[in-house]
């Protein structure tokens, strides 16, 4: 099994596109959610925020207030730093025990919904495919001031927030187009996972991995054989 990477900017149609994939039955790990989970109470990211950052960073209920949290690091490289040294490892624990269970199901890959792909390159290394929902500005703008009811100051200034979907497109293995009529970006997010599902990129790592358990059982036969008494 490999592992793809999926990203968007603001307003590109990465979530519905993530949605079709989902309905032509593919694996889905959306690693904001996994972001949220492993800070949660009782998890050992949330002690260790709470020890780093103090109480203050905590709601009534003993959750992480994301807010006061991101006010306390917003340019401060530092405590940026500091956090990102605790949830990171946790992340990416909770991200390769989900990928687990796939691969133990017979996916043959799974992606991964990273919003910041190429911003933060810290999963790249782990990915087979890279992919970006991309449209163009023009088409973003528009867009995101319908959506939102933003004005275009706004609007320019969420988007000009964010690293530019033309820069994301050249990083990428493979660029779903969505500018036009949904049809086409449907069409296309179809033709990349049949490529996908053909790919025999999966097969080194599932025959390791059945090589291995055909070695254990080898193994626990001639110890079973040998250490226990015959009848």
């Amino acid at each position: 099994m490999f592992l793809v990477g999926l990203t968007g900017g603001i307003a590109s149609g990465k979530s519905s596109v993530i949605q079709v994939f989902q309905q032509l039955g593919c694996a889905v790990i959306d690693v904001d959610v996994i972001a949220r989970h492993v800070v949660q109470p009782g998890y050992p990211a949330h002690r260790r925020i709470v020890e780093a950052f103090g109480t203050e960073v905590l709601l009534e209920n003993g959750d992480i207030d994301r807010k006061v949290l991101g006010d306390l690091i917003f340019n401060q490289p530092d405590r940026r730093q500091l956090l990102n040294s605790i949830t990171h490892p946790e992340i990416r624990k909770e991200m390769m025990k989900e990928t687990f269970k796939y691969f133990l199901r017979g996916y043959r890959y799974v992606i991964l919904d990273i919003p910041l792909l190429f911003e933060t390159k810290k999963l790249l290394k782990y990915m087979k495919h890279t992919v970006v929902v991309y449209c163009d500005r023009d088409t973003q703008l528009a867009r995101l001031m319908k959506r939102n009811n933003l004005s275009r100051e706004d609007a320019e200034a969420r988007i000009n927030a964010q690293l530019p979907l033309k820069d994301k497109a050249r990083m990428a293995n493979h660029v779903l187009d969505n500018s036009g009529e949904w049809s086409l970006t449907r069409r296309q997010v179809i033709l990349l996972h049949a490529k996908l599902e053909r790919s025999m990129e999966y097969l080194p790592l599932r025959l390791g991995f059945l090589t291995g358990l055909a070695g254990i059982a080898s193994l626990l036969y001639l110890l079973t054989r040998y250490l226990l008494p015959s009848p």
